[in-house]
C-alpha cells in the first residue's frame, strides 16, 4: 500500500515535478520566478505552458478545461470549455491558448457580488493563480483562478485572500529590516482540520429539514449526546473507515496532503486534518476536501453534512485553522537562541495578537461564526528542567478565539 501511496500521490496535479520534467528548460525557468518572485508571466511563456499541460490533461482522459473559482456563493464555481476547435475540412483538433490559459470572461451577472455592482453589469474576469497548481478532476483540467470585475473589484474569496497575504508579507519584510534581514517574501501557512457529519441516506431522506437547510430545525432532542466524549478518537464503524480510505487516495492524487483520520466529540462526527501548506493553496485543498466528501459519502450509503451547526446540543462541523508565517529560512514566531531572535519573536507575536484583537468583526464574518484559530509556536524553554503546554485563549466580540503557543520539551 505504501508504494501505491507514492505512484497515486499528485498523479492528477499538474505540479513543478511535472513541469520540470515536461516544461523546456529556459520556460521552466521564467514560470519559476513567477511562481517565486511574483515576475509577470510572458505571453510566450503562458503559450509553452498551455500547450504543455493540455497534454498532460489529455493524457489522463481530460477533453475540457476550467478556470475553477470561488464566488461569494461558499462553493466553488466550473464552466467547461472543450479543448476541440472544429477545422475547416470536417475534421478537428484540440487547442489551449496562454491566454484562455491565463484569463477567462465567464458571466458574472447571477453570481452574488456583495452589493458592488448591478445585477446587470455582467462582465467577470477570472485570472490564473500560478501559486496554486492545475489539477485533473472528472476529467477536466482545473485551472485555480481568482474572480473580478471589470473594475478590479473582488467577486471572489481568492482575491481578498491572496491580497491579505501580499499586504502581510509587504508589512513583515518592513519589520524584518528593523532587524537587519532581507527577504523577498514572507508566506503565512494554515492546516484547516475538517471536521464533518456522516449520517445514514435514508436517515438523511426522513429529514426535510435536514436536505433543505443541511440542519435539523425541529423534532425531538436526539436519543444520544456526548456523554463523557465517548466517540472521541473511538474506534472507527467499517462503513466509516472504508469511506475515509476511498476519500484519502481521491485527496492524494489531487496532492492534498491529508494526515490525520479520527472520530470527533460527538455521534457520528469525524475529521480530517492535512499537513499544513500555503494558505491560498491550503484553502484550495480545503474546498476540493469538502467536495471529495460529499461526493463519495452515498457509495456508502450515507451523507456528509458540513453545517457548522446541524444538530442542537452537540458539537459543530468546524475547522480549526493551524496559522503561522515564515520566510524561506525561518519561522516568524519561533523565539530562537539569542535576545535579538526573541525580541523579534515577541515583535511578530505581539502584532497577530494585536490584529486578531481589532479585527476580530473582520474574522468573523471571514470564517465560521463559531471557528477555532490558532497560531503554533514552537518555542525553546528557558531551562530544560521546565515542562509545560502554556494554552490561553482570549475570547473576543463574542467569537471564541484561541491563541495556543505550543512549547515542545528540549532536548537535553
Amino acid at each position: 500500500m505504501a508504494a501505491n501511496v507514492m505512484e497515486i500521490y499528485g498523479s492528477k496535479v499538474f505540479n513543478e515535478h511535472v513541469m520540470k520534467e515536461r516544461l523546456p528548460s529556459a520556460t521552466y525557468k521564467s514560470l519559476e520566478r513567477t511562481l517565486h518572485k511574483g515576475a509577470p508571466l510572458d505571453i510566450e511563456v503562458a503559450n509553452v505552458v498551455a500547450s504543455v499541460m493540455k497534454r498532460w490533461a489529455m493524457e489522463l482522459g481530460a477533453t475540457h478545461y476550467t478556470h475553477w473559482f470561488q464566488p461569494l456563493t461558499g462553493i466553488t464555481s466550473e464552466k467547461h470549455d472543450g479543448f476541440v476547435s472544429p477545422v475547416g475540412d470536417g475534421t478537428a483538433i484540440m487547442e489551449f491558448s496562454g491566454k484562455e490559459l491565463v484569463r477567462g470572461e465567464p458571466d458574472a451577472s447571477s453570481f452574488p457580488s456583495g452589493g458592488l455592482r448591478a445585477t446587470c453589469e455582467a462582465r467577470g474576469y477570472t485570472a490564473w493563480d500560478p501559486t496554486s497548481y492545475a489539477f485533473v478532476k472528472d476529467d477536466v483540467l482545473c485551472i485555480p483562478t481568482a474572480f473580478v470585475s471589470y473594475t478590479g473589484e473582488a467577486l471572489d474569496k481568492k482575491t481578498p485572500l491572496l491580497r491579505s497575504m501580499n499586504a502581510l508579507s509587504g508589512q513583515a519584510i518592513r519589520i524584518l529590516k528593523l532587524f537587519g534581514k532581507d527577504v523577498d517574501y514572507v508566506s503565512t501557512t494554515v492546516g484547516p482540520e475538517q471536521e464533518y457529519f456522516l449520517v445514514k441516506k435514508e436517515d438523511y431522506e426522513a429529514r426535510q429539514d435536514l436536505i433543505l437547510t443541511g440542519r435539523t430545525l425541529f423534532g425531538a432532542p436526539s436519543a444520544k449526546g456526548q456523554e463523557l466524549e465517548e466517540h472521541y478518537f473511538g474506534v472507527i464503524r467499517p462503513e466509516v473507515s472504508a469511506f475515509m480510505k476511498e476519500l484519502d487516495e481521491e485527496l492524494w492524487k489531487l496532492g492534498v496532503p491529508a494526515k490525520t483520520k479520527h472520530n470527533e466529540v460527538a455521534p457520528c462526527q469525524h475529521e480530517l486534518a492535512p499537513i499544513f501548506d500555503t494558505t491560498n493553496v491550503a484553502i484550495d485543498h480545503n474546498l476540493l476536501t469538502m467536495e471529495m466528501m460529499k461526493k463519495i459519502a452515498p457509495k456508502y450509503g450515507l451523507v456528509c453534512l458540513q453545517h457548522e451547526k446541524p444538530f442542537e446540543g452537540v458539537n459543530g462541523s468546524g475547522k480549526h485553522n493551524n496559522w503561522s508565517m515564515s520566510t524561506t529560512h525561518e519561522n516568524l514566531l519561533d523565539p530562537g537562541d539569542t535576545p535579538m531572535e526573541n525580541l523579534q519573536f515577541l515583535v511578530f507575536l505581539a502584532a497577530v495578537i494585536k490584529a486578531v484583537d481589532e479585527y476580530a468583526d473582520l474574522l468573523r464574518t471571514s470564517v465560521a461564526p463559531r471557528a477555532m484559530i490558532t497560531v503554533w509556536v514552537p518555542t525553546r524553554l528557558p531551562r530544560p528542567s521546565f515542562r509545560s503546554l502554556w494554552a490561553r485563549s482570549w475570547k473576543l466580540s463574542s467569537m471564541p478565539l484561541h491563541l495556543i503557543l505550543l512549547m515542545p520539551v528540549p532536548s537535553r
